[in-house]
């Protein structure tokens, strides 16, 4: 009989509890992959560039270690695993668990039609289930939430199998470049090449943050010119590296240099996303619903397509606004920052309901995460779990002034304005025609006039949400 292990968010071979499972079954061994097109919150955009790379890694690394193929299908898993399974005698499968709503529904359909499986957590610190208030209930917000998990332990993670007896038949599988998952022309993922997609790329990325950027990091995670971020959320996104082995690693870090801060809070960011996973178990709707059900009736304004897409390509005539959206389409990532402050531009500033920025996110960014995605845009639109509050709205000019205070980070993503004047970046319209004349950039010409004014579109915001509070 045969042991099949599937991947799925887990595209890594060190501490893959699937993995090791199917190793130690003592079995031959059928690797696979399934792309499914058959849920809600299909894999989109920049992240398909991302998968593509991350499953030629993936299958790169187990024919050398192993010598085992990846075996590639697309379809609904629930019709294409019990007929796999039938072709290939599988008695045994193996798998890492998966938590929105539709991703458990169809787990648990394929368990019982099929034959023995074991899941297993392979993607969080503890499972959503596991940590409770004392209640026994499940978090809502944040800090009483990480108290908890730093009490809880978590699982040492586990090495890569030393072998595996790779099933010798011949199965019938796509390619990787089947899936058609590049862009073809235009080939909008040029500026993706700074990436490294794949376990290995996961790992040479960790290292980099730990000897340039753990250090300092609490302060300077906020600003997006400096390299004190780890940029590893496309990893964690597609399990390319496991919270459990950064965890381990910073834990190193801290006991042999200290700097317990920084490591504290950078953990306290890995868990944010653990977070996430938790309110997305216990709330299946998040992805769209908010859980603040007044916001239900938030007066939300009439979405002007243009206006819509001047901020989606970064023309709002707000210089960080701008740069962070640029740098998105780019480089299929935005600093952590930068993102709540185009965030909230576009649900207070225009007072656009957040599913547009969920969906563009979700097409654009190569992190795109159903837990991350749906939590970030609630908590941005006061409307979710521990939300900013909604009259909390960021003055784009001081954020700019106060994140990026000598315009690296403007200046490289809007290059037009890199001759304004220090004090006049973050609010260029207010150059004079000599001041627009001598820095090259005619606003409204070259770059555009603000679509909205700050501070009328902030009374604007604090009016719609006074109406739902009554």
């Amino acid at each position: 009989m045969t042991a099949l292990v599937w991947f799925r968010d887990d595209l890594r071979i060190a501490d893959n509890p699937a993995l090791n499972a199917a190793s130690e079954s003592g079995k031959n061994v059928v690797a696979l992959y399934i792309l499914e097109d058959h849920f809600n919150w299909n894999i989109q955009g920049a992240a398909k560039w991302w998968l593509h790379h991350s499953l030629t890694a993936l299958q790169e690394e187990l024919k050398s270690k192993y010598n085992l193929p990846l075996t590639i299908l697309r379809g609904n898993s629930e019709e294409l695993l019990p007929r796999f399974c039938e072709q290939h005698h599988i008695s045994d499968i193996f798998w890492n668990r998966r938590y929105s709503e539709e991703q458990r529904a169809n787990d648990k359909a394929l368990k019982d039609i099929l034959p023995k499986v074991t899941s297993f957590n392979g993607n969080l610190l503890n499972e959503p289930w596991q940590v409770q208030n004392k209640t026994g209930g499940f978090y809502k917000v944040f800090t009483p939430y990480w108290k908890m998990v730093q009490s809880m332990p978590y699982e040492t993670p586990l090495a890569a199998p030393k072998t595996l007896k790779p099933y010798t038949a011949s199965i019938e599988s796509l390619s990787i470049a089947d899936l058609d998952l590049l862009p073809t022309t235009p080939n909008w993922a040029t500026g993706f090449k700074e990436w490294t997609p794949g376990e290995t790329g996961a790992w040479k990325r960790f290292m980099h943050f730990m000897e340039n950027g753990i250090k300092g990091y609490k302060d300077g995670r906020n600003i997006p010119s400096q390299d004190n971020v780890s940029r590893l959320s496309p990893h964690l996104r597609f399990g390319e590296i496991s919270p459990r082995q950064i965890f381990e690693e910073t834990e190193k870090f801290r006991t042999a240099h200290g700097h317990d801060n920084d490591v504290l809070h950078f953990q306290s960011e890995v868990a944010w996303r653990e977070f996430s996973y938790h309110l997305l178990y216990h709330l299946k709707d998040l992805p769209r619903i908010p859980l603040r059900e007044e916001f239900n009736h938030f007066p939300w304004a009439q979405v002007d397509e243009e206006t819509l897409k001047k901020w989606q390509t970064g023309k709002t005539g707000y210089p960080i606004v701008d740069a962070g959206m640029r740098e998105l389409w780019h480089t299929g990532y935005m600093h952590n920052r930068v993102r709540m402050i185009v965030a909230s531009f576009l649900v207070k500033h225009l007072r656009y309901h957040w599913h547009h920025g969920e969906d563009w996110f979700w097409d654009t960014l190569l992190d795109a995460d159903i837990g991350n995605n749906s939590a970030s845009w609630q908590w941005v639109s006061g409307c979710g779990a521990d939300a900013s509050p909604y009259f909390r709205i960021f003055n784009p000019i001081t954020q700019g002034e106060k994140f990026d205070p000598e315009g690296t980070y403007t200046k490289r993503w809007v290059p037009e304005l890199k001759e304004v004047p220090k004090k006049l970046l973050f609010k260029p319209w207010e150059m004079t025609q000599m001041e627009q004349l001598t820095s090259g950039v005619k606003i409204g010409e070259d770059y555009p006039e603000p679509l909205v004014e700050h501070f009328k579109a902030r009374e604007l915001a604090l009016s719609a949400y006074q109406s739902i509070k009554k």
